[in-house]
C-alpha cells in the first residue's frame, strides 16, 4: 500500500480515517481526536481497552488555550522547557474530544513532538481547523510500538481500513515518550520514556519546590 503525502494524510485524518506518522521517538496512530467513530475505530485497530485514555498530537505552547486546555504554571513551565520533545503532559481539558480521548476526570495527555513529520501534521490539521490528531503508538495493545518504517508497514497490514504512513522520514527508534501528569499541586511522572529521570527529576524538584 502506497505511502501518503502530507496533505494527503490531512484529508485521511478529516475523513475519520486512520494514519501512521513518525515521531523523534516511536511511530504514532493519528485519528481525529474530535470524531467519535475515528477514535472507535482506532481502538479497534490496537484493540486498546475503552476505560485507557488516548494522548493528542499539538504544534506548540501556543496552540494548548484554543484547544480548551488549562495551562497551568508546572504545566507552562515544562512545555518551555522540554517542547518539542518526547514529553507527555496529562492537563485538564473542557474541550469536548470524542469519547475515550480523556480520563474519568477530564484530563488528556498532550504531546508535542519535534519530528518534522509530526509537527506539519499536527500544524496543518490546526491550519485547516481540524483534529487535534490523537498521539497514541502505532501497534497493537501489549506488542512493542513500531520503531522503524518496515515494522510499522507490516503492523498496519493492508486491508481498505488500515493505517496509512506518511511518506518521507523514519522514526527516531527511542523509547516512547515520558508522562507526566501536571493536574495536581505537584507534577507527577505517570511514565519514565525517551526523556529520562536524570533529565527531567530536577527539574521536577525545582517546579515544587517553588
Amino acid at each position: 500500500m502506497n505511502d501518503l503525502p502530507l496533505v494527503g494524510a490531512v484529508a485521511r485524518v478529516r475523513d475519520g480515517g486512520l494514519v501512521g506518522y513518525p515521531t523523534e521517538t516511536v511511530w504514532g496512530l493519528g485519528a481525529d481526536a474530535s470524531n467519535d467513530d475515528a477514535v472507535a475505530a482506532l481502538r479497534r485497530f490496537k484493540g486498546r481497552a475503552e476505560a485507557a485514555p488516548i494522548a493528542v498530537l499539538v504544534e506548540g505552547i501556543g496552540s494548548l488555550e484554543a484547544l480548551g486546555f488549562e495551562v497551568r504554571p508546572a504545566a507552562r513551565r515544562l512545555a518551555k522547557r522540554f517542547w518539542p520533545g518526547p514529553l507527555t503532559l496529562v492537563m485538564p481539558c473542557t474541550r469536548r474530544l470524542a469519547v475515550g480521548i480523556g480520563r474519568a476526570d477530564g484530563a488528556v495527555g498532550v504531546r508535542c513532538s519535534q519530528h518534522p513529520s509530526a509537527m506539519a501534521l499536527a500544524k496543518r490539521l490546526a491550519d485547516e481547523g481540524a483534529g487535534p490528531v490523537t498521539a497514541t503508538s502505532l501497534n497493537r495493545s501489549g506488542e512493542p510500538p513500531a520503531r522503524t518504517r518496515c515494522e510499522a508497514v507490516e503492523i498496519c497490514g493492508d486491508g481498505p481500513d488500515a493505517p496509512r504512513l506518511v511518506e518521507g522520514e523514519e522514526a527516531g527508534g527511542a523509547a516512547p515518550s515520558t508522562v507526566v501528569d501536571v493536574c495536581g499541586p505537584k507534577p507527577h511522572v505517570l511514565r519514565w520514556g525517551a526523556l529520562s529521570e536524570s533529565q527531567l527529576a530536577p527539574f521536577l524538584e525545582e517546579i515544587a519546590s517553588a
